[in-house]
């Protein structure tokens, strides 16, 4: 076999497709969000305005984080040393568990190296501890929670996506008997809509099944202290099992799980992905713990959040242009077309110095393709009329060219 040949064909066909991935070389700028610097491939630097990031809240520039990261550096030293079991585990570790667990409301909280690894390596242990188990997952679960699900070995029901009717007719055909878990999001991050949560446990309730949330893009977001849609929506203390993420709203990296502490002790001992990793360093833990902190009160942030969304959306309907609205922070603007949407995000960047990476499959299904802008608290009002009208030049340049073409 020609192994280059191989590769070659497989590039080839990302090209071909219109969605080979382009990684954009970006410094961020400290205390200057959403400003960052890009380095162009030819050598220059320009300044542009970050429209895509999943740091919501700007909180991997807050003082409050920053210094307590210095602090970390400073008496722990770079990396971690070790796995969690052996020399891996600092008191900024337990601290920052410490911090997740009340967050949630829960007993207890396990920290992984990513989000990722927490939702695959808590879903793939889930059946050794419970033999039997079905797992019901929605159908537009992450990557991740696909992952994990796949990979247990047990069985598996994928129910259509926010349906509960669906959700409840495969609950109801299965042996009563055998234990459960319905996995599911509380925003769905590419769409921006939400879970069902209060539907989805009342089913758990009424067929003894487990219920595990993931709230990567509703953690430090939603929540009278920021602890995701299930607290917003009161059912926290319904869910068994809350996945979240350090590195979005709270600026910083890592990813957990808060249940009860029976729970967590089984996942640490028995999960791979958490046994046999090197934990976190010791300043990542100690700036998560002092972010996760700091939006406990900042209600003041997410109110102003939600506030740039929505007149972003507004302003952006005005133009007509087909924005995919669900009541969330997250806002789509769906293009339909991997070549056009990678067009569009080129010339964002090149004439207007806007930065949106395009969102094309595998990421969401063909003939979806969109641009997926994020605002956050500290976008300035003149960013957002910048944004504004660069799309609306560009959208009516682009679609004056479709229709040449098509003529």
């Amino acid at each position: 076999m020609t192994y280059d040949a191989a590769l070659d064909v497989a590039l080839n066909r990302l090209h071909d497709e219109g969605r080979y991935r382009t990684f954009i070389d970006v410094e961020r700028q400290r205390g200057a969000f959403p400003l960052a610097t890009w380095h162009h491939p030819d050598g220059s630097a320009r300044e542009i305005t970050v429209w895509c990031g999943n740091d919501y809240l700007g909180m991997g520039q807050h003082s409050d984080v920053l210094a307590a990261m210095h602090e970390a550096v400073d008496s722990a030293g770079a990396g971690s040393g070790g796995t969690r079991n052996i020399s891996g585990t600092t008191v900024h570790h337990k601290r920052l568990e410490a911090e997740l667990a009340d967050l949630h409301g829960k007993e207890a909280a396990l920290v992984f190296t990513s989000a990722y690894v927490a939702n695959d390596a808590t879903l793939s242990t889930l059946p050794k501890l419970f033999p039997g188990l079905i797992i019901y997952s929605d159908a537009l679960n992450h990557a991740s929670m696909i992952e994990g699900v796949r990979r247990n070995g047990g069985a598996k029901r994928v129910f259509r996506h926010n349906d509960v009717v669906h959700l409840r007719e495969l609950l109801a055909a299965d042996d009563p008997n055998l234990p459960k878990l319905i996995a599911f999001e509380s925003i769905y991050s590419m769409d921006g809509d939400f879970g069902p949560v209060r539907e989805i446990c009342d089913l758990a309730e009424e067929f003894g099944a487990l219920t595990y949330i993931d709230e990567v893009h509703a953690v430090g977001m939603y929540g009278q202290r920021g602890a995701g849609v299930a607290e917003r929506d009161g059912q926290m203390g319904r869910i068994d099992i809350i996945n979240g993420t350090l590195a979005k709203a709270f600026g910083v990296f890592g990813g957990y799980i808060a249940a009860s502490a029976k729970m967590v002790d089984a996942i640490r001992s028995y999960a791979p992905g958490f046994i046999f990793t090197t934990s976190l360093p010791p300043a990542i833990a100690a700036g998560a713990a002092a972010s996760v902190r700091y939006l406990k009160t900042a209600q003041h942030l997410r109110e102003a959040q939600q506030m740039n969304a929505r007149i972003l959306k507004l302003r952006l309907k005005g133009l007509g242009l087909p924005i995919i609205d669900h009541g969330t922070h997250i806002v789509p603007v769906h293009v339909g077309d991997p070549i056009h949407c990678k067009i569009l995000s080129d010339m964002l960047l090149e004439n207007h110095g806007i930065y949106v990476q395009p969102i094309n499959f595998p990421t969401v299904p063909r003939g979806t393709e969109r641009l997926r802008f994020t605002p956050s608290p500290v976008h300035s009002a003149p960013q957002i009329d910048e944004l504004v009208k660069a799309m609306d030049t560009l959208w009516r340049h682009c679609a004056l060219n479709r229709a040449e073409a098509s003529a």
